[in-house]
């Protein structure tokens, strides 16, 4: 009787009959609320360590991955001012090679030139030996 009037008032016994301002059911409940929240929230704790880890490894890896790209640029850029270069010194050679062509053929003009005078020299110093 003194549990229902007690109860009536809002005041309840634990099982160690203590008074308690909560029901027991109430207070169990609570306390597992309690125990389940304080579960969760290290599962969240430990959610956020490896998702800090993962996102830490990401930023690792896509630092690589900027740094490799930039590599890979460096070289493409390297290759394409290689082949401008060969492309350059190709035409100075091309341009080399005619000027040489053409210095060639000057010459063998000369040369031409050089032996019909040879000749006409060489005929005139026989016409002259001859005449004496």
């Amino acid at each position: 009787m003194a549990r229902e009037l007690l109860g009536g008032a809002g005041l309840y016994f634990d099982e160690l009959n203590k008074l308690r301002v909560l029901e027991p059911g109430v207070a169990q409940q609570t306390a597992e609320l309690r125990e389940e929240c304080k579960a969760f929230v290290d599962k969240i704790a430990e959610f956020q360590k490896i998702v800090g880890s993962l996102i830490e490894l990401v930023d690792q890896l896509a630092k690589a991955a900027e740094s490799e790209k930039m590599k890979a640029i460096g070289a493409r850029n390297l290759l394409k001012s290689i082949a401008k270069q060969r492309e350059a010194q190709q035409q100075q050679l091309q341009a080399l090679i005619t000027e040489k062509k053409m210095q060639l053929e000057r010459y063998r003009v000369e040369y031409e030139t050089l032996c019909k005078i040879e000749a006409d020299q060489n005929e005139f110093i026989d016409q002259f030996i001859f005449q004496k």
